[in-house]
C-alpha cells in the first residue's frame, strides 16, 4: 500500500510520450517514477534517450502507427499493477497563436481556418490513456494550447475541452500556465501544463486542487519567495569566450563550452550593442559626433493584420551621417538595413533570467541569444546550465555509437523544458494525488 513519497521512490509506474531526448524525463526519475515505456517519433532523439534510459522500452515511429505497441508493451511491464502517471509533449509547433475567438469568427463567417494535423496528436496520447487507465495524465505544451482547435466528427472543437469529454466523467481536468522561473530555474520559459486526475471515490473526494505548487521565486519577491534566478548568478565563474576567433570561442577543457564565429559585420554590430539592447537601436559611434538619439527600431500591423518590422529606421546617423552599427545588407556598393525584429542580435539581461531557450539558440539573429556582456551567443554548455540539465546525471551521446551533433543538441534543448521546475510540479501533483487516493481508496 503506497503510503508516502520516500517509501515509493522507484516504485511510481510511468510512461512517457513524444519523449525526445529524455530531458522532461529526468524529473519523472528524480520524482520517484520507474518510466516502463517511452515513445519518440524521430531516430536521433530515440537513440539519446536509449543511451541515458537503457532500462526503458523505447517504442520508435508515429504514435498513430504505434499506440497498439505502446499499450501491450505497458501492460507487459505492468504485470498486474496500476499505471500512475501517463507524461505527454505533443509537438508544439501545430499550436495556434491566434486568439480562440478569432478562429470561431472565421469559422462562423463561414472561412474554414487550416487547422495543423500535429494539435490531433494529443488525441492519440488520450486514446493510450483511455485504454491504461492512469492515476495522473500529464500534458506539457505552449500556452496556445489554450487556444487549439482540432476538427472531430465533421465539428471543429476546442482540444482541452475534447480531450477532457473523452476521458469521460472518470477523470477530473484542469490546466495552468507555469513560467519555470518561478521555481528557481534561470529561465524565463512558459508552459500550459494540463493535469487528468482520476476520481478517487466520492466520499474521499477532494473538492480542491491545483495544478502547481506555490511559486518560490518571483521577479518581484515578498516574504514567501526568493528572487529570480539570473543569468549572471547561473554563469557565475564560466570561463569567458570571444566569437572573434576560433582561438578564443571555445574552451580547450569544458566540454561543449563554444561558439560559433561571427563574421566580421555580425561582430562590429554585436561589439556595439549594449546589455539588455538590441543591435537595431545601436547609436553613433562616430568619435566625433556619438549622437544617441537616432531614431529605434520597431514594427507595426499592417492592413493584413500582419506584424511587419520597420522599413524606415535610418542605417545612417541623422547627425552626421555616419554607418551605424546596426545590421545591414551589402547592396550595390552600399548598405540598407537588414529586415528583422528588435529581438534580433539582442543581448540577454544578465539581472533577469534567461529568455526561452530555443532550437536557435546558437544563432546571433534570434531571438535575445546574445551573451549579456560578452561579444558572442551562448555556448551550449551555458545552456545547459540555464536549461537545469547540469544538475542530473544525463550524457550527450548515442546508444548506436555515432556522433551526435550540435544541432541535434539544440533541437532537444528547444523542443524540452527544464527538468528541475517539472520535478518541482510532479513532486507535488505525487503528493496531492497519488498518496491521496491511496489513502481514500485504502479506507
Amino acid at each position: 500500500m503506497r503510503t508516502n513519497i520516500a517509501d515509493e521512490l522507484q516504485i511510481l509506474t510511468g510512461v512517457s510520450l513524444f519523449s525526445g531526448g529524455g530531458i522532461g524525463d529526468l524529473a519523472l526519475r528524480a520524482s520517484g517514477i520507474n518510466i516502463l515505456v517511452a515513445s519518440e517519433l524521430l531516430s536521433d532523439r530515440a537513440a539519446v534517450f536509449r543511451s541515458n534510459y537503457p532500462e526503458v522500452k523505447m517504442i520508435e515511429g508515429d504514435v498513430k502507427e504505434t499506440k497498439k505497441q505502446i499499450i501491450k508493451e505497458t501492460k507487459k511491464s505492468l504485470q498486474g499493477r496500476n499505471l500512475d502517471i501517463l507524461f505527454a509533449t505533443p509537438p508544439c509547433q501545430g499550436m495556434s497563436k491566434n486568439g480562440r475567438g478569432k478562429l470561431l469568427q472565421g469559422i462562423r463567417s463561414g472561412v474554414k481556418p487550416k487547422l495543423d494535423e500535429r494539435n490531433r496528436l494529443a488525441l492519440e496520447a488520450i486514446e493510450i490513456a483511455v485504454t491504461l487507465e492512469p492515476t495522473l495524465i500529464v500534458f506539457e505544451n505552449v500556452p496556445e494550447m489554450q487556444n487549439a482547435l482540432v476538427e472531430h466528427d465533421g465539428q471543429m472543437r476546442d482540444l482541452l475541452e475534447l480531450m477532457s469529454e473523452l476521458l469521460g466523467p472518470s477523470y477530473d481536468g484542469r490546466w495552468e500556465i507555469v513560467d519555470f522561473a518561478d521555481y528557481g530555474v534561470p529561465q524565463r520559459r512558459k508552459r500550459l501544463i494540463t493535469v487528468f486526475v482520476k476520481r478517487a471515490p466520492k466520499k474521499h473526494k477532494c473538492q480542491s486542487w491545483q495544478v502547481l505548487p506555490d511559486r518560490t521565486h518571483a521577479q518581484n519577491p515578498d516574504i514567501f519567495t526568493k528572487p529570480w534566478i539570473s543569468v549572471d548568478q547561473a554563469l557565475e565563474g564560466v570561463p569567458p569566450l570571444d566569437a572573434l576567433s576560433l582561438s578564443t570561442a571555445r574552451s580547450e577543457t569544458i566540454p561543449f563550452h563554444r561558439v560559433p564565429i561571427l563574421d566580421a559585420d555580425k561582430y562590429f554590430w554585436v561589439s556595439n550593442t549594449p546589455t539588455g539592447k538590441g543591435a537595431f537601436d545601436n547609436q553613433c559611434i562616430n568619435p566625433s559626433c556619438e549622437f544617441s538619439e537616432n531614431p529605434t527600431h520597431g514594427s507595426k500591423h499592417n492592413s493584413k493584420g500582419i506584424n511587419r518590422s520597420n522599413r524606415d529606421t535610418p542605417l545612417h546617423c541623422i547627425k552626421c551621417g555616419e554607418l551605424l552599427p546596426r545590421p545591414w545588407v551589402r547592396k550595390e556598393g552600399g548598405y540598407r538595413l537588414m529586415s528583422g525584429f528588435t529581438s534580433a542580435y539582442k543581448r540577454m539581461r544578465g539581472d533577469l533570467p534567461a529568455s526561452a531557450l530555443t532550437r536557435n539558440l546558437s544563432y546571433a539573429c534570434s531571438d535575445q541569444k546574445l551573451h549579456p556582456r560578452e561579444n558572442r551567443v551562448l555556448s551550449l554548455y551555458e545552456a545547459f546550465i540555464l536549461h537545469t540539465i547540469n544538475e542530473y546525471p544525463y550524457s550527450w551521446v548515442r546508444d548506436d555509437g555515432k556522433k551526435i551533433s550540435d544541432k541535434t543538441i539544440r533541437e532537444i534543448i528547444g523542443e524540452s523544458i527544464p527538468p528541475k521546475g517539472l520535478e518541482i510540479v510532479f513532486k507535488h501533483l505525487i503528493k496531492t494525488h497519488l498518496n491521496q487516493l491511496s489513502e481514500a481508496t485504502a479506507a
